[in-house]
């Protein structure tokens, strides 16, 4: 969700226990992702496993419990809740046809090197800015729901500043570079419905604030575009 801006917070310490579990799941993640590939030598998968570990330590640091919470077990299903019973899973599975095709399968042709280093630099980038616009935006939910219990208020600062919806060109990107990463041409009709999902929850979500969050609509006014500046 998008939310006048406020001060910035003070600094908090560092959580400790997030950041145990943040080095207890990494191998594990890791090793999962590589398993299914079948493959522990690939150079694309070590960046992807060491690039996504900096971007979720960066998360540990930044995102506060009550913002996880929100993010991750929100209090109710929103305006929007119905969709995200498939998106995920889809999103899962566009993950695992890429990994094993690229890796294991070779159903796709092959892809060529530059192609492959674009797709990971283009993913790990996705991925920092969706966390990192996370991080600015403290009422930022994974459903369409005007956060009342949170007193929820519009943010305009950082990545806002320039568009309504930072994170989802995070999401997209994920979504677009997914294949590339990953080394599956196939991969892009997998992708497909991640791309479609973020592209109808912009305008979903962007009409919902409109409608129903106070000073959304002056914010909108002053920041004419949702997710490119210059055109949408």
């Amino acid at each position: 969700m998008r939310a006048l801006s406020t001060p910035s917070e003070p600094p908090r310490p560092f959580p400790a226990q997030r950041l145990i579990r943040w080095a207890l799941a990494t191998p594990l993640a890791a090793t999962a992702v590589m398993a299914t590939a079948g493959d522990f030598r690939s150079p694309y998968l070590w960046a992807l496993v060491i690039g996504a570990a900096a971007v979720a330590l960066y998360a540990v640091a930044t995102i506060s419990p009550d913002l996880a919470r929100e993010r991750y077990h929100p209090p109710t299903p929103g305006a929007d809740g119905g969709a995200m019973r498939w998106v995920r899973p889809v999103a899962l599975l566009a993950l695992v046809f890429a990994l094993v095709d690229g890796a294991r399968g070779h159903w796709s042709a092959p892809m060529p090197a530059a192609w492959r280093v674009v797709g990971v630099a283009a993913f790990l980038l996705g991925l920092a800015g969706f966390v990192y616009a996370m991080s600015v935006n403290r009422f930022f939910s994974s459903v369409v729901r005007i956060q009342d219990d949170r007193g929820h208020h519009v943010i305009d600062v950082g990545p806002y500043a320039r568009i309504r919806h930072p994170g989802y060109v995070g999401m997209l990107m994920l979504g677009a570079a997914l294949p590339l990463a990953f080394g599956s041409w196939w991969a892009f009709l997998a992708a497909a419905p991640m791309v479609a999902f973020t592209l109808r929850r912009v305008r979903l979500e962007d009409a919902f604030l409109k409608a129903h969050l106070p000073g959304y609509r002056g914010y909108a006014s002053r920041v004419r575009y949702r997710l490119l500046p210059g055109v949408w």
